[in-house]
């Protein structure tokens, strides 16, 4: 074989794995992408938000689908570089995509949509939270064991008790003083 033969071979190759490279690195994009908007929508989907707040949580998606373009651009233009010639690490490509991710994520997530619906999960979270609660102390009452709440009574009653022996006490003293006088 020639040394032609054996470059264009290699070549070949090259551009093969670059086009492989950038097409599993599209279909990631657009997996993320996917995962993103899916992850995004779940999280607003309970609530309508104010107009306001909808505009500006779309342009906040406008903002981050335009970090994942600049992201797809830059990966062409590295991969056209590396099919030039020019050394590029992988690991520019991958860089490049967490780059973006993160860009795209801030956009998303500073907007008060983002917000008002973290609001809404903490608020289901916190109600989830009280259920369960409420269900493990019927079970301890259930089971006979003192719950919370009969201990907290406890304390109370024991809190009163100290502040009453304080108060007879203090008239005991001063009956004392008295008599002594």
């Amino acid at each position: 074989m020639s040394d032609t033969t054996q470059v264009q071979n290699e070549w070949i190759e090259m551009v093969e794995q670059m086009n492989e490279a950038v097409s599993d690195s599209v279909e990631q994009n657009m997996k993320a992408q996917a995962a993103f908007v899916e992850s995004w929508a779940d999280a607003v989907e309970d609530s309508i938000p104010e107009d306001e707040e909808l505009t500006e949580g779309i342009q906040g998606y406008n903002r981050a689908y335009e970090e994942w373009m600049d992201a797809a651009e830059q990966v062409l233009e590295r991969s056209t570089d590396a099919a030039q010639g020019e050394e590029v690490d992988p690991t520019e490509f991958r860089d490049i995509w967490l780059q973006s991710a993160n860009e795209a994520f801030k956009h998303v997530m500073g907007t008060s949509a983002f917000a008002a619906a973290n609001g809404q999960l903490v608020e289901a979270m916190m109600e989830m939270r009280q259920e369960a609660d409420d269900i493990s102390q019927e079970t301890v009452a259930q089971l006979g064991f003192p719950t919370r709440d009969d201990v907290v009574e406890v304390g109370e009653r024991l809190v009163e008790l100290e502040r009453r022996q304080h108060e007879i006490e203090g008239k005991l003293d001063r009956i004392l003083d008295e008599l002594e006088d």
